[in-house]
């Protein structure tokens, strides 16, 4: 058997050796190819186990971690394009649900003028009822309003609304107790003082559309001894004609 030279084997190992590491990655040390090194690397699937949240599509970086456990469970985020909704401020000196200081021809607090009688009983706002002249009811209140308005209904409805005290005062002002010169000073041309048809009584006439405020005398002293509101062709008929009965 031939054999090679020394210098030539040297050579040629040289040479295949130098070929294997050329044809290897860059940066890959060159080896032996071991039972060992063909095996799966365990701490490999080790690492990707320990990492769910980049298997559930979660970044894993710690801001965004931080941003999810920062929003509170069960809270949805709004929609797109829905706008949130303006918080406005309580305004200074607004009157609340319960609060007696106006009366208007509209009505005065839960009280509105056209209501049914067996509604606002239903609701407890009704104390007491008493029959009255030609079909007409009247009755007291409960709540904030009792012993500050009284009401009257006819056919069921609410048609009249009045008092004695003040507060409650109108929309303009006008109150129980001030003089009939002080209403004609809030109101102006939107006011007039008139007398009933018999000629013994004086009552100062707000029109507000069909409805009326009505300020009519005090029995004792000069000035407004009552306030009410409703329907002209109630309560200022009612002033001019007189009761029925």
């Amino acid at each position: 058997m031939n054999r090679f030279p020394s210098t030539v084997l040297a050579g040629v190992l040289a040479f295949v050796a130098a070929t294997s590491v050329a044809a290897a990655p860059a940066g890959a040390a060159p080896g032996p190819v071991t039972a060992a090194s063909a095996a799966p690397r365990l701490t490999d699937a080790a690492e990707v186990a320990s990492r769910p949240a980049d298997a559930a599509g979660v970044a894993s970086r710690p801001a965004d971690a931080a941003k999810v456990a920062a929003r509170p469970a069960g809270v949805a985020s709004r929609p797109a394009g829905v706008a949130a909704r303006p918080v406005t401020p309580a305004r200074a000196g607004a009157t609340t649900a319960t609060s007696t200081d106006v009366l208007s021809v509209r009505g005065a607090g839960p009280f509105r003028i056209g209501d049914r009688l067996d509604r606002l009983t239903a609701a407890g706002l009704i104390d007491w009822v008493a029959e009255g002249c030609s079909g007409v009811r009247h009755a007291g209140v409960t709540g904030p309003w009792a012993g500050v308005i009284l009401l009257a209904f006819m056919g069921g409805r609410l048609v009249e609304i009045s008092t004695a005290t003040a507060p409650p005062r109108s929309p303009a002002g006008a109150a129980v107790g001030m003089s009939f010169a002080e209403l004609e000073a809030i109101y102006g041309r939107r006011g007039s003082l008139i007398r009933n048809d018999a000629g013994t009584a004086s009552a100062y006439l707000v029109r507000v559309g069909s409805r009326v405020e009505l300020f009519t005398g005090h029995p004792i002293r000069p000035g407004v001894g009552a306030f009410q509101v409703g329907p002209a062709s109630f309560v200022e008929r009612g002033f001019r004609q007189g009761p029925s009965c």
